[in-house]
């Protein structure tokens, strides 16, 4: 018996290798010393690095333009969209460059270094003398004046190269943690499920700190300290993901075409024989011994590429089946994708209009001290920490003995409910809004920007609560379902694509801003986004974004009835 254990544990198990992985030698690699939770860890540290970094410039981003910088009120919060607009569309183009050509890791560590060249630019850009002061008396105002202008330059090629690093960094991050988990087996496969709602669960870990610490120093303290603190704990992340080299599974790229191509020449093909006969697709199906499924009568014009217009079989002039369902698999999600816009609007208000709401409320919590109004925003990631362990500990065994589904409910589902309770929040905003309007008008203080209007920031909490519990059920859905019906070896680009959501939802509201502000500012009026609070309205622009939601949802509803999921990947 000793010597059947001891030669047990001399000899690998034949079913210990994981299937399309290699260890950092490139070996084949063992269940038993690589991936999993401890795999896992490393990367969600240095992502907990990446947020602390991120929210640390994004958060307080509105104070600092129209501060420092001295912007409108408007300008800046279009400044701000705009930025976050780019930082969420520049990971497609991380995952294009990592999916094709350097892989995730490397991906990573590259766009990591440049994540920490552009924070350390930012800090120095800080130390400068700012736009605001340009205006001084001074001994040499030229000089001051030319100082100032390339300070705004700085600021901003540091805060663009920002957005590029966390492009490349951002999609492979996630992709490359849900990697270590194999849904081949049972227990990984459900650990991978948890996955996503830890990973969330770490990133607002690092995002509450970032808020109470970052913003305090930000506000009360140094500018300079508060962008240079981002970059070392930056620097501290990758140190901790390059220690967790050795324990890491790599995915193989196999010899299969570049799933772009692939993905790419259906659509060419299906086009070139547009004037090919349904009658012709069929007997071509029957051909092959194709079985009639719920996938393939959905977007039928993509059956055209299985044939060729001169009647050629030859490879590369007709498609297969497989490759066919690859493209429908992604054109699928494009309802998803557009509807989640809505979501994805009321989402970038959170970071620009709800802090300049507080800012001008009372933030007194002793005689001597104010929170900045920025902090608020950590109660978001407070909540998202609360609810995440019990949904994944208590709702989700629960909904599974209901269900009999691995994570409780579908993904689609989940996406749903967070669209419901952030067109909620928006309800609660306006109604807020019009309180603290009306308390500005009782005390006398419409043309009182400046003076604090006697209305605790804490009414406020109730809509950065439901924001929160609408991103524990709609973000990590979100995620979860780009990664997981996207084709494997598109996967950072599946979650480029969820995070392209709010790339564009802020661009979207971006422009949303700036056309309500032309239109309602004609004539010398005060417009809603006026830089007086008190006599601007918030309020009017909330409740356009409860009806927006409710729109959004609607569609969302309409598109996930006919969605048809990948196999297996219902969970």
């Amino acid at each position: 018996m000793a010597i059947s254990n001891l030669s047990t544990a001399q000899t690998p198990l034949l079913d210990d290798t994981i299937d399309a992985s290699l260890d950092y030698k490139g070996r084949p690699v063992r269940r038993s010393n690589s991936g999993g939770w401890r795999s896992a860890s490393f990367i969600i540290a240095v992502e907990i690095a990446e947020r602390f970094a991120y929210y640390g410039i994004s958060s307080n981003l509105i104070t600092y333009l129209t501060g420092p910088l001295g912007e409108s009120t408007a300008a800046a919060a279009a400044q701000v969209n705009a930025w976050s607009g780019a930082a969420a569309l520049l990971p497609l183009l991380g995952a294009f460059i990592a999916d094709s050509f350097l892989g995730r890791y490397r991906t990573i560590i590259l766009a990591s270094l440049l994540y920490t060249l552009g924070l350390g630019l930012l800090s120095l850009s800080a130390a400068l003398p700012s736009v605001s002061n340009s205006g001084d008396q001074s001994t040499d105002n030229t000089i001051l004046s030319s100082s100032a202008q390339f300070q705004v330059i700085l600021f901003f090629f540091s805060l663009y190269l920002v957005a590029f690093g966390q492009g490349g960094h951002k999609p492979c991050v996630q992709a490359f943690g849900a990697d270590q988990f194999d849904r081949q087996d049972p227990e990984e496969c459900k650990a991978q499920s948890s996955f996503f709602n830890w990973w969330y669960f770490g990133i607002c870990a690092g995002t509450f700190i970032t808020l109470w610490i970052l913003t305090y120093i930000q506000d009360n303290l140094s500018w300079t300290l508060g962008f240079g603190i981002p970059a070392i704990v930056m620097v501290v992340g990758l140190l901790a993901f390059v220690l967790g080299t050795t324990t890491y599974r790599y995915s193989i790229k196999g010899d299969e075409e570049n799933p772009f191509l692939r993905i790419g020449r259906v659509f060419i093909l299906a086009v070139r024989n547009w004037k090919t006969t349904s009658s012709a697709i069929a007997a071509e199906e029957e051909a092959r011994g194709t079985l009639p499924t719920e996938s393939s009568k959905q977007f039928k014009f993509l059956n055209k590429a299985l044939l060729a217009p001169d009647g050629s079989k030859e490879q590369g002039k007709v498609c297969s089946t497989g490759e066919v369902e690859e493209a429908k698999t992604v054109i699928r999600l494009a309802p998803i994708w557009a509807a989640s816009l809505f979501y994805a609007i009321v989402y970038a208000q959170t970071i620009t209009f709800f802090t300049k709401q507080g800012a001008t409320m009372d933030r007194s919590i002793t005689a001597g001290f104010k929170i900045p109004a920025a902090s608020l925003l950590s109660f978001i990631s407070l909540t998202i920490m609360i609810f995440i362990p019990i949904y994944d500990r208590i709702f989700v065994p629960l909904a599974r003995a209901l269900t009999r589904k691995p994570a409780g409910i579908t993904m689609l589902q989940r996406i749903g409910t967070g669209m419901l309770l952030s067109a909620i929040s928006m309800l609660i905003a306006a109604l807020v809004e019009m309180r603290r309007l009306k308390t500005a008008e009782e005390y006398g203080l419409v043309d009182k920007p400046n003076v604090t209007v006697p209305m605790s920031i804490w009414w406020l909490l109730p809509q950065y609560i439901l924001s929160g519990l609408s991103d524990v059920f709609a973000m990590v859905g979100l995620q979860d379902f780009f990664y997981h019906q996207v084709p494997k070896e598109l996967r950072s680009v599946g979650l480029a694509l969820y995070l392209s959501i709010f790339g564009v939802g802020s661009f979207l509201s971006s422009f949303l801003i700036s056309a309500i502000e032309k239109m309602t500012g004609e004539g010398g009026q005060d417009s809603w986004f006026a830089n007086n609070l008190n006599r601007a309205h918030l309020d009017y622009f909330y409740w356009l974004l409860a009806a927006l939601s409710a729109m959004g949802l609607a569609l969302f509803l309409s598109s996930a009835k006919s969605y048809i999921y990948v196999r297996g990947s219902t969970l």
